[in-house]
């Protein structure tokens, strides 16, 4: 009873502490509020659309004035002609087109005459969804053209249509997008990006708060309210933080799955688990970082540093996989690494907790960082014997 009274202690000083100091809500609630407004508003159309491709028409032919039209058609793709290359050069090169085609000369009697005219494609691969988009788009309508003369010519020699396919295209594909059926680029990007600067908030505000103690001088006075008990004084003043970043969490995963209709193929409440473990484990780490480095600005950077490599290793825009062994060894000490792929079998494929429950296991580890620097840190909030600037 007395270890849960300090407990209790412990727990509304620090409440009173995130009344005084609107760092706290502002570092979280206000950051998760403005994430979340950007992220589904910058991306709420999906996919690009328009791009501008630029198109310069050396033949002037009803064949290459049908390509500029199929072109522009196509939802992605919106055609710029110039007059020459350096002009459409000049336009890549300053990021008014994405790419540009040169339909070369005599390409209509290159194709009567079956000699095969080569059309060429200038890509800015620099923007790489924009220069990737505009490329796949150049390449369709180009291969849909080719087929399109060759047909003709078939025809011409008096052959069916199923034979004429059958030449054209002899194998059919038969593609399934899984878990992102539209090529949804908020789904794609937003379900991952949310939790992971979640990760980065609890990191980050829970190495504050934490720090802060000692920055001010005030980690005493917590040992004192909570009876001299470093355990006690430590979960009064996590369980604010965690029951925060979990509401903060759940909020966002219903407004994903929920609102915005993002694909979740399984549970949302299984959801909810993986985001409130992923959230013990990052509040484990950031106290093993302030634990390991007693400073408060070195602290809040390694944390910052950490956070921002967890994107990059998450495995969402690169697969782990194809990195060289060392860093797949690295991804795995980090908790959005986990959550990821917990998300994956949860939200697209819909295995159940025998899919995903490696992945809880590996983040209640994190939970046993704390133990490594507990002694450290307890006697840095005793003696105050680290710097404070």
């Amino acid at each position: 009873m007395i270890f849960l009274k300090n407990v209790k202690a412990s727990m509304l000083r620090e409440l009173r502490l995130m009344r005084q100091r609107p760092v706290y809500l502002l570092a979280s609630v206000g950051v998760m509020t403005f994430c979340c407004i950007f992220f589904l508003t910058f991306l709420r159309d999906g996919m690009p659309d328009n791009l501008p491709i630029g198109i310069v028409d050396n033949d002037n032919s009803s064949l290459s004035r049908n390509i500029i039209r199929q072109i522009d058609a196509t939802q992605l793709g919106k055609t710029v002609v110039f007059d020459s290359y350096a002009s459409a050069r000049k336009a890549l090169q300053t990021g008014r087109i994405n790419a540009f085609c040169v339909i070369p000369e005599d390409m209509y009697n290159d194709v009567l005459s079956q000699r095969q005219p080569v059309l060429t494609f200038y890509v800015n691969s620099l923007y790489f969804v924009g220069g990737a988009l505009a490329y796949k788009d150049l390449l369709t309508m180009a291969n849909l053209s080719s087929g399109a003369v060759q047909r003709e010519f078939l025809r011409a020699k008096g052959m069916n249509d199923n034979a004429i396919m059958g030449q054209i295209q002899p194998i059919v594909i038969d593609a399934h997008q899984i878990g992102n059926t539209t090529t949804d680029y908020g789904v794609y990007l937003t379900n991952v990006l949310m939790p992971g600067i979640l990760e980065m908030i609890v990191i980050l505000v829970t190495v504050y708060a934490l720090g802060s103690e000692l920055k001010y001088g005030t980690s005493r006075h917590l040992l004192e309210k909570s009876g001299g008990s470093m355990t006690a004084a430590m979960l009064g003043k996590l369980i604010p933080y965690t029951v925060l970043f979990t509401i903060l969490g759940i909020i966002c995963d219903l407004i994903l799955y929920d609102l915005a209709g993002f694909p979740l193929a399984g549970s949302i409440w299984n959801m909810f688990l993986g985001t409130f473990v992923m959230v013990l484990a990052c509040e484990s780490v950031a106290f093993f970082i302030i634990g390991a480095l007693p400073i408060l600005r070195l602290a809040i950077s390694i944390s910052a540093l950490y956070s921002v490599l967890g994107f990059s290793l998450a495995g969402f825009t690169f697969p782990v996989e194809a990195m060289p062994p060392y860093i797949q060894g690295l991804a795995a000490a980090f908790p959005l690494r986990h959550y990821y792929l917990m998300y994956v079998q949860e939200a697209v494929f819909a295995s159940g907790f025998n899919g995903w429950y490696p992945q809880i296991v590996y983040l209640l580890i994190f939970m046993f960082l704390p133990a490594l620097v507990y002694k450290r840190l307890r006697n840095a909030y005793q003696s105050l014997c680290f710097p404070r600037n």
